[in-house]
This record gives structure tokens, C-alpha cells and sequence, in this order.
């Protein structure tokens, strides 16, 4: 092991840099590999790479080990919105929130009939193409 990485290892601002590069490194690596032969989204990809890497001990899971600890402590940050906007209009779902759900639900059937039907309509092959039936 370099005498440099071994100095420096331990030192906080290290570890926040090694950990960013290695997961945006799996990251791009997953989302390229996704749009070279598709399958799973690229996030999944990414993550499914840094598990490999760490697994492998490609990567130094002890030095990621707090950065990854800070980010899941730190994730209930994406939801806090969601639960604002429910507790600000709890009276408004509290009465009207069985046809808020029914809503939701009709909706959602709506546009996926109109979408099958759109595609019905227009990824039907052309008959003048078609092969001859026999």
C-alpha cells in the first residue's frame, strides 16, 4: 500500500471523496451498462456493481462504511415533502379521501386502457407488409 493513501486514509475529507467517486463511479458504470443492454435501470445496475466491488474488496468498505452511514441516516430528507403536504391537508384527505383514492385509481385505469389502445392502433403492422397467410 502507498505510504501517501495510508497517511491520508483516515482523514475525514478522504473518506467523503473516496466514497462520492466510488459510488458516482458505480453509478455510470450501471447507467452505461443499462443503455448497452438495457434490462434493469441504470441505478440498479450501479448498485448492483458497488455491492460486487465492495464484496470483492475492490473497494475499502471501511472508508465508505461512515459516508454510507451519513446517507441513510440523512434519507428521511426525500420524504419529509410528501409528509408535510399529507399532515398541512390531513382535514381536506380526512374527508375526502376515499375519492381521493378512487381517483387516483380510475385515473390510472383511464390511461392505461388509452395507452393500450393507442398502441393497438399504432404498432399494428402495416397489411400491405404482411406476409401472405398459408
Amino acid at each position: 500500500m502507498p505510504l501517501l493513501y495510508r497517511r491520508i486514509k483516515h482523514k475525514p475529507l478522504f473518506g467523503v471523496l473516496y466514497s462520492s467517486l466510488a459510488i458516482a463511479a458505480s453509478l455510470t458504470a450501471g447507467k452505461l451498462l443499462a443503455a448497452s443492454i438495457g434490462g434493469l435501470p441504470g441505478s440498479l445496475h450501479g448498485m448492483i456493481i458497488f455491492t460486487v466491488l465492495l464484496h470483492f474488496q475492490v473497494l475499502d468498505a471501511q472508508i465508505i462504511k461512515p459516508a454510507i452511514a451519513w446517507i441513510i441516516g440523512h434519507m428521511g430528507v426525500c420524504f419529509v415533502p410528501a409528509g408535510v403536504g399529507i399532515i398541512n391537508h390531513f382535514e381536506l384527505i380526512k374527508h375526502h379521501g376515499l375519492a381521493i383514492v378512487a381517483i387516483i385509481f380510475l385515473t390510472t385505469f383511464i390511461l392505461l386502457t388509452f395507452v393500450g389502445l393507442c398502441c393497438e392502433h399504432f404498432c399494428r403492422p402495416d397489411p400491405a407488409t404482411r406476409p401472405p397467410k398459408g
